[in-house]
C-alpha cells in the first residue's frame, strides 16, 4: 500500500517488492522502505482511535499491498503497570508489555507471522515454512491453517511442550539434529531448492516488520509517548531493531513528540554473543554454541546482532546477560509479584532489568518497560525442582491440620 520497495541496510541499493532478503551487490540484509510523506497524510492519532484493537491498526506502516488476511485478532496486548514488581525492584515505575497472552499462540511471534503470511498470500505461495526455536514454529503452524501447506524446522532438543504446540495443528514438524544456527542454514538451502515461503529467510524483510507493532503499541498505550528505558530479549537481535524502528517512525510521523528511549539488550550467559561484543567494546559478533535453558533466544550467530548492538550504544543503553539460575529467579519473581507466568526469555528480561537497576545503570527514579515475549506454559520443564513441594494429605480435616500446623 505504502511500500516503495526494499533497500539494502549496508550499501543502500534498492530492489522491487519481491521475496528476496539479501543484496546481490554487497550481501547486506534488505529492509522495507516506505513512502512516509504519503503515510503522514493518512496516519493520525484521531484515525487510530477508530480502529480495531489488533496489530493491523498500524497497516500503513506494515508491508502489505492489500487487506490483511492473517492475524486479525493478534496484537494490542496489555501494557501493565507492574506496581508490585516496581516495589521489589525499588524503582519509581515499571511496565510489563505482556505478549505472553498474544493470540493465538501466546508469543510475540504471532505479530511477525501475521505479516509474513499475509505477504506470502500476496506473492502466491502455496507452502509456508520457518526455522524456529519454538515460538515461531507454533505461530506459523497455527496461522497456516488459512490454506497453506506448512513445514516447521526445529532443533531436535526443543522443549516437548513447544513441539506439541506445533504438532497439534497437523503440520509437518522437521526436527534437525543440530542447534538453531544449523537449522537456519539448512532452511536457507531448502528455500533455494523449493518455492516455499520461509518467513524468516526469503520473506524476512516483510516478516521482521511485524515486530514494529510491539513498539507502536507501547507508545500508544503510554499516551503517545516513548518510554525512557526498555529492556528487550535478543535472539537474532531483530526485535531490538524493529522496536527502535517503530518508535522512530512514530517520531518521524509526529505521533510522539520525543524519542528519548534507552535500549537494553538482554541475553542468557549461555548464549550471549551480542553482550560479549558489548563488553569487549567490539563491533564484531563472534558466533557461539548455545548452552542455556533459554532456548527461545538461543541463537549463537545473530543475523541482526551488529544492528542491535549499535542501537544499544547509540541510545546510551546497555547489554547484559544472566545465568540460568537468575533466569529461573526472574520467572518466579514476575509470577509472584504480578501473576504473569513467562517463559525463559521473559525470565531473562526480568533478571537483566533487576541486575541493571542494582548496578545503577537504569536509574531508580525513572520508568522502565520490560518486554515479556512468551508464555511460561511452553517451558514448564525448566522449573522442575525449583518450586515448592506439593502438600499431600489424606481426605480428612485431621490430616490437614496435622500437616499445616506441623509446618509441612
Amino acid at each position: 500500500m505504502y511500500v516503495k520497495g526494499l533497500k539494502c541496510r549496508e550499501c543502500g541499493r534498492r530492489y522491487p517488492k519481491e521475496p528476496i532478503f539479501v543484496c546481490e551487490w554487497c550481501f547486506g540484509p534488505l529492509e522495507v522502505e516506505y513512502d512516509y510523506e504519503a503515510i503522514k497524510k493518512m496516519f493520525t492519532r484521531k484515525e487510530l482511535e477508530k480502529r480495531e484493537p489488533n496489530l493491523w491498526r498500524y497497516r500503513e506502516l506494515l508491508p502489505i499491498d492489500g487487506e490483511p488476511t492473517f492475524g486479525l485478532s493478534s496484537g494490542f496486548t496489555p501494557l501493565i503497570e507492574a506496581k508490585n514488581l516496581a516495589s521489589v525492584l525499588g524503582i519509581k515505575k515499571c511496565y510489563i508489555k505482556d505478549d505472553s497472552v498474544n493470540h493465538p499462540t501466546l508469543s510475540f511471534k504471532d505479530r511477525v507471522v501475521a505479516v509474513a503470511l499475509s505477504k506470502a498470500k500476496e506473492f502466491g505461495f502455496k507452502t509456508v515454512a520457518c526455522a524456529s526455536t519454538g515460538n515461531l514454529a507454533n505461530a506459523v503452524a497455527s496461522h497456516s491453517r488459512g490454506g497453506f501447506n506448512c513445514y516447521v524446522f526445529i532443533p531436535v532438543d526443543l522443549e516437548p511442550s513447544k513441539i506439541v504446540s506445533s504438532l497439534i495443528y497437523g503440520v509437518n514438524v522437521v526436527a534437525v539434529e543440530g542447534n538453531y544456527d544449523e537449522v537456519n542454514r539448512l532452511c536457507a538451502e531448502v528455500a533455494m531448492r523449493y518455492r516455499w515461503a520461509f518467513v524468516n529467510v526469503n520473506l524476512r524483510p516483510y516478516y521482521a516488520e511485524g515486530s514494529k507493532t510491539y513498539g507502536f503499541e507501547i507508545a500508544e498505550q503510554l499516551g503517545f509517548r516513548a518510554p525512557r528505558h526498555i529492556v528487550i530479549p535478543a535472539a537474532s537481535g531483530s526485535l531490538v531493531t524493529k522496536i527502535y524502528k517503530g518508535l522512530q517512525e512514530f517520531y518521524q510521523l509526529g505521533l510522539i513528540n520525543e524519542f528519548p528511549t534507552r535500549f537494553y539488550i538482554a541475553q542468557a550467559e549461555g548464549c550471549s554473543p551480542i553482550v560479549q561484543a558489548f563488553r569487549e567494546g567490539s563491533n564484531i559478533i563472534r558466533p557461539v554454541k548455545p548452552k542455556t535453558i533459554a532456548k527461545s533466544i538461543a541463537i549463537g550467530n545473530p543475523a541482526d546482532g551488529v544492528y542491535a548492538l549499535d542501537i544499544a550504544r547509540r541510545t546510551k543503553g546497555y547489554a547484559e546477560a544472566v545465568s540460568d539460575e537468575e533466569i529461573i529467579a526472574g520467572i518466579k519473581l514476575l509470577a509472584e509479584t504480578e501473576g504473569i507466568f513467562t517463559e525463559t526469555a521473559g525470565g531473562v528480561t526480568v533478571a537483566v532489568a533487576k541486575k541493571l537497576i542494582e548496578k545503577g545503570i537504569i536509574p531508580r527514579d525513572e520508568e522502565v518497560v520490560i518486554c515479556i515475549t512468551g508464555n511460561g506454559l511452553k517451558t514448564q520443564e525448566v522449573l522442575v525442582n525449583h518450586l515448592k513441594s506439593v502438600i499431600r494429605i489424606k481426605p480428612s480435616l485431621e490430616d490437614f491440620k496435622k500437616k499445616i500446623e506441623g509446618g509441612e
